[in-house]
């Protein structure tokens, strides 16, 4: 396949994915109200069903992570020389972003444990 062939279908491969993505998440929304209806929930177990499922957390946990992958963006750009820097950055990053999710969890988990 030639570039130019290439570069045409890289734009609508994008947008099918996405769409096929944003419906797969409604179908399955839609499908999860439905169970709740077909086992005779009322509105309002519903509702706090829904409140529940929620931590209310998310941009906390999004910070830390956010954090943690700015850190080893960092790292990986200030590391050795530039033969070396081609290995170092991706590597720092997925190691510092694993450790801000592990991190975001048990700190979000400690504080919801405060809650209750």
């Amino acid at each position: 396949m030639t570039p130019d062939v290439l570069g045409v279908f890289i734009p609508i491969i994008a947008v099918l994915v996405t769409g096929l993505v944003l419906v797969v998440y409604f179908y399955l929304k839609s499908k999860e109200k439905q169970m709740l209806i077909e086992k005779g929930l009322s509105t309002e177990e519903i509702k706090s069903f829904y409140e529940q499922k929620s931590d209310g957390l998310g941009l906390y946990k999004f910070g830390i992570i956010a954090i943690f992958f700015g850190i080893g963006l960092g790292v990986g750009l200030l590391s050795g020389g530039e033969e070396t820097r081609e290995v170092v950055t991706p590597a720092s990053i997925f190691i510092f972003t694993g450790l801000g999710f592990v991190i975001a969890n048990l700190s979000a988990r400690k504080m919801s444990q405060k809650k209750v």
